[in-house]
């Protein structure tokens, strides 16, 4: 609460996201509780009773007189400690300051940033209806969802502990699950979980656990969202999406794209992390080290690159809308997840608490060495950053839904970055010619053929089909599976 509120810098303050002003004449106005809440559920503010704020912006002292002081104070706080109107006083005595300009008086209400365990703070005893948030100068009633998601993250279970006793251990990918298991050996030879049955592993890693008569083995939330497919995980979060965008080459929408629903993988957040992890760091440059005769590939940028990528899923708020969201541009990183930051951004990249909202996927990932359990993962990536003389770090929240954004700038020069444009032109070129040379050999083609035939994904190769139809090169005739594509120059 630092720095809020100064009586010196009275005439350069304006309302903002943290100060809100009312003039109080005549008792404390009843939209004060609802600035509280929303303070309390955002990133805490100061309400500072006895200033007006002109057509201008600026403030002014409202007439508020000494002698209300007393009477206000005393309304204040048996309003406060009523619990029909407020759910939780944040507040002591210290929280409180009065200031006297002349024979005006100003009090200054501290409001300090709810914990987790607190919140929802709402009033009139209607939490769906009595909740609200800060957004900008203003105070807005939070969605039914926001309100749920602010109960999930206040329980001492993190949300990938539940168990799903509607679902059996059939909805686990084998596939994924051995893969798994694989890394952890090579990670950890002779551990302990290694000579398991499949099903006594998923429940030492915590993606199993006993149903509530204490004989049967059921998924998890995490062991569902590790190993599961995306159209079993869309049955416990419905709004669950992944969702990795390239775009490298400014003349298309994007160079590349993977989504956990396209059906043609598992979609699970294993399998997303390890294809996104390698795309990601595929285009970092390595400066040429020797571990003795052996190059050292895994450098500190790629390192917290991974860090931002697990820290990213492994808080992402599963029953939120609009998923998780990584982008790779020329000379930029972001990544996006549903779901505030449970400790408060401040503490984050102070770092010394370890707060993940899914806290057993946390877990997996550092069974297979990856993931900081230390609370140091954020710093840790800005220090990265900090020893490159990149520009630091950016991490924005946004509201309703709530969502968290890390921006990570890469070191990229414009001749850099019309290199690598250059590149992926040519490349881009390259693999639309093959695409026509194959039509040219076989008209009746299909999509997924002359993806499995050039070796990229079937976004990829509706990019590049829609790209060659839009320049006038090919035209489909009937439908992908009976019809046939034409070389409209071969045509003529």
């Amino acid at each position: 609460m630092n720095n809020i509120f100064d009586l010196e810098e009275f005439n350069q303050y304006k309302e903002d996201n943290r100060r809100e002003v009312k003039k109080a004449r005549g008792g404390l106005p009843v939209s004060l509780w609802e600035t509280y809440s929303s303070f309390a559920n955002t990133d805490g503010g100061v309400i500072i009773l006895g200033v007006d704020e002109k057509d201008d912006k600026t403030w002014a002292t409202a007439g508020l007189k000494v002698s209300d002081e007393a009477q206000l104070l005393k309304t204040f706080w048996d309003t406060v400690n009523n619990q029909t109107k407020m759910s939780t006083n944040l507040l002591t005595e210290k929280d409180i300051n009065s200031y006297y300009i002349g024979d005006d008086l100003i009090i200054v209400i501290n409001i300090p940033k709810a914990r987790r365990e607190e919140r929802p703070v709402y009033i009139n005893n209607d939490m769906f209806k009595g909740t609200y948030k800060r957004n900008g100068e203003g105070d807005y009633h939070c969605s039914r969802a926001e309100v749920k998601a602010m109960l999930r993250d206040a329980a001492e279970e993190t949300m990938d502990n539940k168990v799903l006793d509607n679902m059996s251990l059939e909805i686990i990918d084998r596939e994924s699950l051995h893969s798994y298991r694989n890394r952890h050996q090579l990670y950890k030879a002779g551990h302990v979980f290694e000579n398991d049955t499949d099903e006594e592993y998923l429940r030492r890693i915590g993606a199993a656990a006993y149903g509530r008569d204490g004989k049967t083995l059921y998924p998890t939330a995490a062991g569902l969202l590790m190993f599961g497919h995306e159209y079993d995980i869309v049955r416990e979060f419905p709004y669950y999406f992944l969702d990795y965008r390239e775009m490298l080459d400014p003349s298309i929408r994007w160079t590349d794209r993977l989504q956990s629903s396209s059906g043609d993988w598992t979609g699970n957040v294993m399998e997303f992390f390890f294809r996104v992890n390698n795309k990601l760091c595929k285009d970092i440059k390595i400066p040429f080290k020797l571990d003795g005769i052996v190059r050292i590939d895994d450098t500190p940028v790629h390192k917290a690159v991974r860090e931002a990528l697990i820290n990213c899923l492994v808080n992402a708020d599963y029953y939120q809308p609009r998923g998780v969201v990584i982008k790779k541009e020329a000379n930029e990183i972001t990544m996006e997840n549903p779901g505030s930051i449970r400790t408060g951004k401040l503490q984050m990249l102070r770092g010394g608490i370890s707060d993940p909202r899914n806290a057993t996927l946390l877990k997996m990932f550092n069974l297979i060495g990856y993931g900081e359990r230390a609370g140091s993962g954020v710093p840790d990536i800005f220090a990265v950053w900090n020893s490159q003389g990149w520009e630091t770090p950016v991490i924005d929240e946004t509201s309703d839904p709530d969502r968290t954004i890390l921006h990570l700038k890469l070191e990229t020069s414009y001749e850099d970055v019309g290199k690598e444009q250059e590149t992926t032109q040519k490349t881009t070129q390259k693999t639309a010619q093959k695409i026509v040379d194959l039509i040219r050999h076989n008209p009746s083609i299909t999509r997924a053929e002359l993806a499995a035939e050039i070796g990229i994904t079937s976004d990829g190769i509706k990019y590049h089909i829609k790209r060659l139809k839009d320049n006038g090169v090919i035209e489909r005739i009937g439908s992908d599976k009976s019809g046939q594509w034409i070389i409209i120059e071969d045509s003529k």
